[in-house]
């Protein structure tokens, strides 16, 4: 039987595994109702509550749905629903299947990345795809059981010492990661100009996302907080397009 990334087995494992997740969301929701009413919290607090963190919900899960879209193009729906629904995040997986591909055409399985379809990506390379994705990121998993108490009693240490210290360590940190990701924007600068069209997709997002904040600050639009992201991300998806036609 010839495989394919769209297979019903795949459909069906990934949404067992994500009714699983669901169903202990929903456990716990009750549980933490149940607990409200015990402490005499009125109920509608606790109503209030609940409705306030779906719609603030809805937000980021439009930027995991953009992810879902982006990379079912390539590896079929199942597995960046499964992935993005579960543990995974935008930024890792999209640059861990990314990745993996490129290993692809860099050891001559493939003429480029591009190659790679949903409907035509083999079990193997499906397979290679999927333990990049998931494996990878067990460490962080692990490593978190053992080290995430000490990071956070050297990081309350570091804090009573010098608070500005401390916000300058997280802010330090932050710009590593940012950096890691940078390296993948800029990577292909050297192929001419169409190799500046990640950089200048990730800089009309940027304006995109200026642009959010200053309604933030100047009309005091605070649900826009939540949104910035979303609408920044389909903004430079969507000029991306007449940009790789102009530039490539």
């Amino acid at each position: 039987m010839a495989f394919s990334s769209n297979s019903p087995i795949l459909y069906l494992l990934a949404g067992a595994i994500i009714l699983f997740v669901a169903a202990q969301s929903i456990f716990f929701l009750v549980r933490a109702v149940r607990r409200a009413r015990a402490l005499k919290i009125p109920a509608e607090k606790i109503r209030k509550t609940i409705v306030n963190a779906a719609v603030f919900t809805v937000a980021p899960a439009v930027a995991i749905l953009i992810g879902v879209v982006a990379l079912a193009g390539k590896l079929g729906a199942a597995l960046p629903w499964l992935r993005l629904s579960i543990i995974g995040a935008l930024t890792y997986e999209t640059a861990a299947a990314a990745n993996a591909m490129e290993g692809f055409a860099k050891t001559g399985q493939i003429a480029s990345a591009s190659e790679i379809t949903a409907a035509g990506i083999t079990a193997s390379q499906f397979v290679t795809i999927a333990a990049v994705m998931s494996v990878c990121v067990v460490g962080g998993l692990v490593l978190s059981l053992f080290l995430v108490e000490k990071y956070k009693r050297g990081l309350s240490r570091v804090g009573a010492r010098d608070p500005n210290w401390s916000k300058i360590l997280m802010s330090a940190l932050f710009l590593g990661m940012i950096a890691t990701f940078l390296g993948m924007v800029f990577k292909d600068i050297s192929q001419g100009l169409a190799g500046w069209i990640p950089v200048f997709v990730m800089a009309l997002s940027a304006l995109v996302m200026v642009g959010c904040g200053l309604l933030v600050k100047k009309l005091k639009w605070t649900w826009m907080n939540e949104y910035a992201l979303p609408i920044s991300m389909v903004v430079g998806m969507v000029l991306a397009i007449p940009l790789t036609r102009w530039l490539s």
